[in-house]
This record gives structure tokens, sequence and C-alpha cells, in this order.
């Protein structure tokens, strides 16, 4: 494993454990001040990888687009997400940077886009794009882990 993988990986690997254990309820619950749920945020972090790597770079994504409309930016839940969708997230969870991984090795990516995202990061290639990855992730991290004290 590359150390960059690494770094998205071990963390989503932490997360799973932390939300091991609450009820389906527990993770579509939206407390009052928060516009999101824990579920939402594990699929918007799949959703949002997708996006910064495979969209970008104008290659297919891994996600179908029903997943992509979903948890995209710019998106909030607007629906009750059951068991097997809970089950489809924490397979994405993983298996979407197993497979970027590949990706990666096997130069999927050389036609990447340059853009600026909302943070004010300009991302001009594919290592950029995954050198930033561990900053967003983090921001959704400390949300599910805030939405988990709350609820």
């Amino acid at each position: 494993m590359t150390k960059a993988i690494e770094i998205i990986k071990m963390p989503r690997l932490r997360i799973l454990e932390a939300v091991d254990g609450l009820t389906i309820d527990q993770l579509n619950k939206i407390p009052a001040e928060f516009n999101n749920n824990i579920i939402w945020n594990l699929g918007h972090m799949v959703a949002a990888q997708q996006g910064v790597c495979y969209k970008r770079a104008g290659v297919t994504a891994i996600i179908d687009d029903e997943f992509w409309n979903t948890f995209r930016p710019e998106t909030k839940p607007e629906r009750f997400f059951d068991e097997s969708d809970f089950e489809n997230i924490k397979r994405l969870f993983i298996s979407t940077i197993d497979q970027l991984e590949i990706d990666l090795a096997n130069n999927l990516f050389p036609n990447y886009t340059p853009w600026t995202n909302r943070y004010g990061a300009e991302l001009s290639n594919i290592q950029e794009a995954v050198s930033f990855l561990p900053f967003h992730e983090g921001f959704h991290t400390g949300y599910i882990f805030a939405l988990k004290r709350v609820i």
C-alpha cells in the first residue's frame, strides 16, 4: 500500500470501527444544530473521493449515478438510509480506496483537469488530488464524531 493510500484508508477503517454498533436510526439522526447525519457523511466521503479523483480526470467513477447524486457536494440527506444502504456505503468506503490504489498504479488519470476547489486549493493533477483527500476526509470525520457525541 502506498503511503498516500494508507493515509486515507487507515482513518476510514477507524471511522467504521467508531460507528460500529450504532443503530440505523442513530446513523440517520440529524440533530437540531446539524444539517446532515453520520450515514450521509460516510456516503459523501465516498462520492467526493470519486468526484475529485475520477470525474475530474474524465474517468468513469466506481459508484453509480444514483449514489453520486445522493451524496455529491452540495447535497444533504433527503431520505432515510436503510441497512442495505449502510452495508453498501461500508463496502464502498474501503473498496473505492483499494481500487484507487490499483488505478493509480495503472496510471489511469493522465488527463486530470486542473481546478480550484471550494477551499481555494488548486489541484492540477491526480497526485495533488490524492494529497487533498485527507483534508476533506478529516473535515467530515470531525462531523461524524461530533454527530456521534450528540446522538
